[in-house]
């Protein structure tokens, strides 16, 4: 599925939509800053994909610092059948800037 950019993200966060929405950095990382997304460092989502079984064909957002983690997260989940996931283009730096 196509990626997302920072702007169409923060549009949608804007208008309160709803959209499953992970955030693949260390916690460290998110308890610094985060976007509201669900916390699962991409070293641990192997572990943690079973349990979104029921959302394999629903849209799902994936963000990290800037965009490479999120994007190995998006190929990753693709190989396990999930079907409509969208990387945050330039991450939340990418999204930071836009703020600015």
């Amino acid at each position: 599925m196509e990626d997302i950019t920072v702007k169409e993200l923060k549009e949608r966060i804007e208008k309160g939509e709803k959209f499953h929405f992970f955030d693949v950095r260390e916690e460290w990382e998110y308890e610094e800053d985060n976007l509201g997304a669900n916390n699962i460092p991409l070293g641990e989502l192997d572990h943690q994909l079973e349990q979104f079984a029921a959302i394999k064909h629903e849209e799902i957002v994936v963000h990290c610092r800037s965009g490479a983690r999120s994007g190995n997260a998006k190929k990753y989940m693709e190989t396990r059948g999930f079907t409509k996931v969208r990387n945050v283009l330039g991450g939340i730096l990418a999204f930071r800037a836009l703020a600015e």
